[in-house]
């Protein structure tokens, strides 16, 4: 149990195995790698970088007076905090009722949006665009009543830090913006990513007085409530390093074994501290197996050009350069990914604490995502998602069980396609094939405009980041593709506007 506790902050996954007997994270959604991240101080210092190159960039920062509690009436549900948006307004107003694009932020501050996401602002000049994005409350400089840290550990306060209360809270203020910049009749297209993405298709369901259509990047969101089986996801991370390298694969394979025989032997884990070259000395092998864990899965994730990790990391292992043994090879795979200015590694820290914390709560209340590792097609230990495990792992943590039912008790997911293709409209559900989370995405058309767009050499989230002159055509081609859409959608709009429907 011990070990329980100290694991679940890594964003819960329950596993019993070899591997581990204590809970497993949730390979982590998010638009971009977080990897690097060595201190909350030092990620706040990057964040004042990246406000001060936004402000730079036209971008201005508000705060809407945002209610805690949209959904009851409660004396205290009245209570309000401040929700942090920003506005670019370069290219606003070119024609009569401009469209308004809005990114719903996910599981972290809204600085890493502003620097890496590109599919806003650089198609505001042909649309005549408002670009908002829009920070998740708990995160960011959105957190209610004080400290991140604090509003988590108290318990009624973190009751209200759910999708649902989310998603209200992005209704309140794209009607306020629409107000303050005068464009109550302009049509609104809300985009995301990963968990922003299943945001997006969500608020389109939700809110469709609100949003005229959704882009969707990378939204698992048949992966609730046993839709998608469990193991797909690190079948999919399995399949992206076998498809590279065979031999790296079975590296990998053959290398659990391995770190358990060396790591019990006498001074085993200072061999491996040495040998993995590790910031501080190792203490227990299931810290290191899951930072490797860690390590592959977000590889395969953002398996995006001009890198391409996993070839890297393959390319390492394969070559062999600080050892042709199992271990040594991967020591090598290790040392090629973090490339030759890295001293040493910190395993303990690969997004930043506002996101770890936040995203395990959010996957041990409704956001309960079952992901584990199967018997089969996998380099990785067998260790099945088990949900008394993980409820009681919830439980000893936050004192609440999760709820695997309400995510599609509320927002659906079952039947998917016989449900939307009666009722929903204008969501492109977009997905890169090497992308591990695409086993829980959207994958084919469910009508002339829920559309799913998908690539094969795509990854996460990869056609909302910005645009570069190395893009690849299938990339540009995808964009393009996504743009098309959106047209239809607000040619659509206006025609009926002319008609007074």
């Amino acid at each position: 149990m011990a070990a329980a506790l100290a694991l679940i902050f890594l964003l819960l996954v329950t596993v019993s195995s070899s591997f581990a007997s204590s809970p497993r994270k949730i390979p982590r959604l998010g638009v971009s790698p977080r990897l690097g991240v060595t201190s909350r101080h030092g990620e706040s210092t990057r964040q004042d970088d990246v406000l001060l190159k936004a402000k730079n960039n036209g971008f201005k920062t508000f705060y809407y007076k945002q209610t805690i509690d949209h959904f009851n009436f409660k004396p205290e549900s009245y209570a309000t905090f401040k929700q942090r948006y920003v506005v670019k307004t370069d290219c606003w107003g070119v024609g009569k009722h401009s469209p308004i694009l809005v990114y719903l932020g996910e599981e972290s501050a809204i600085d890493g949006d502003l620097e890496n996401i590109g599919f806003l602002t650089e198609n505001a000049p042909n649309f005549g665009a408002l670009v908002v994005y829009i920070e998740h409350r708990f995160y960011g400089k959105s957190v209610p009543f004080g400290s991140h840290e604090n509003a988590l550990r108290n318990a009624t306060l973190r009751g209200y830090f759910n999708s649902a209360q989310a998603l209200a809270d992005y209704a309140e203020v794209i009607l306020h913006v629409k107000k303050q910049f005068k464009g109550e009749k302009s049509p609104v297209i809300v985009i995301g990513g990963s968990y922003g993405g299943m945001l997006a298709a969500w608020f389109r369901l939700k809110y469709p007085h609100i949003a005229t259509g959704a882009l969707a990047s990378s939204a698992p969101v048949l992966y609730f409530d046993n839709i998608t089986p469990s193991d797909e996801y690190y079948r999919r991370v399995t399949k992206d390093f076998k498809d590279v390298s065979h031999s790296c694969y079975k590296t990998i394979k053959h290398s659990w074994s391995e770190i358990d025989r060396v790591a019990a032997q006498p001074n085993g884990l200072v061999t491996l501290s040495k040998k993995f070259r590790t910031c501080k000395t190792l203490k227990d092998p299931i810290i290191f197996k899951d930072f490797l864990d860690t390590l592959y899965s977000s590889a395969a994730q953002y398996d995006r050009h001009p890198d391409y990790p996993v070839s890297t990391m393959c390319r390492g292992m394969d070559g062999g350069k600080l050892g042709k043994d199992i271990l040594g090879r991967v020591a090598s795979g290790v040392a090629a990914y973090y490339g030759a200015n890295s001293t040493c590694y910190n395993i303990s820290q690969f997004f930043p604490d506002e996101t770890l914390d936040g995203w395990g709560w959010q996957s041990c209340s409704d956001m309960v995502i079952p992901i584990g590792h199967g018997y089969k097609d996998t380099m990785f230990p067998a260790a099945p998602f088990l949900l008394k495990e993980y409820e009681d792992a919830c439980k000893a943590t936050y004192g609440v069980l999760p709820r695997p039912h309400w995510t599609t008790t509320y927002y659906g997911g079952h039947r998917m396609r016989e449900v939307l293709k009666r009722f929903g409209s204008n969501i492109i559900f977009s997905n890169g094939l090497r992308d591990p989370y695409s086993g829980g995405g959207v994958l084919e058309d469910i009508s002339d405009t829920i559309v799913a767009i998908k690539t094969k050499k795509g990854s996460h989230c990869l056609d909302i980041v910005k645009a570069t002159r190395t893009d690849p055509e299938w990339l540009v081609l995808q964009r393009k593709i996504e743009i098309q859409v959106i047209n239809s959608w607000l040619l659509k709009y206006y025609q009926d506007l002319l008609k007074g429907i």
